[in-house]
């Protein structure tokens, strides 16, 4: 059976795997946006609190994704929970980091005019301030929704959802005659769910960011 019969003959299997891994991906970015932008927004005004935001978030980065999984096992269970878990954490960096670059670089002076009108504090931040950072925050979404990716295959290992079960399908039956469409499939899927999520993030960027700020 060559590649393209395989396909044919497991789509239905194929597509649920690619929603499960899109949805899982999703939803584990939201939650990490959430998160970084708070994280970001307490931290973003000293120096110190910047930087322990941002080596404590990249300290989990040093951790593999499949020793990660390994360790969150024993004390959430097999499923989706660990792959949840994992994958929020390894979503916080990026937004983390960016949110913190965008919101220092906002100009002060437009933050002393907002001052100037009357504004308040939460006003400047949510008015001012946040939109300017938005553009920095959203390329820190995108490369943790690229990385993300990738990191949710592993999560099959923990019987976690997504194409990474086709993938681990295939390697432990290496030397089968649909090992390697296994492997292909996942691995094809999950580059082609990346490209999506990425022409996503460019269509918002061109909706939500001004012509002058873009450029």
């Amino acid at each position: 059976m060559n590649f393209w019969e395989y396909l044919g003959s497991r789509h239905q299997q194929l597509l649920a795997d690619a929603y499960q891994h899109a949805s899982a991906v999703f939803q584990c970015m939201v939650v990490a946006t959430v998160l970084g932008v708070l994280i970001g927004v307490a931290a973003y005004r000293s120096e110190w609190a910047g930087n322990l935001a941002t080596t404590a978030t990249s300290t989990v980065l040093t951790i593999p994704a499949l020793a990660m999984i390994g360790l969150l096992v024993p004390v959430v269970g097999l499923g989706v929970a660990p792959t949840v878990t994992a994958l929020t954490l390894y979503g916080l960096l990026p937004v983390v980091r960016n949110a913190i670059v965008g919101l220092r670089g906002v100009d002060p002076a437009l933050v002393d005019a907002a001052r100037g009108i009357g504004m308040s504090g939460p006003a400047r931040l949510l008015r001012v301030e946040l939109p300017l950072a938005w553009p920095p925050i959203l390329t820190g979404i995108r490369v943790a929704t690229q990385m993300l990716m990738g990191i949710a295959a592993i999560a099959a290992y923990a019987s976690g959802p997504g194409l990474g079960n086709e993938i681990f399908r295939g390697i432990a039956s290496l030397g089968s005659r649909n090992a390697l469409n296994q492997v292909l499939a996942g691995t094809l899927g999950i580059i082609v769910l990346a490209l999506l999520f990425d022409a996503v993030y460019v269509l918002i960027g061109r909706l939500t960011i001004p012509r002058g700020i873009r450029v």
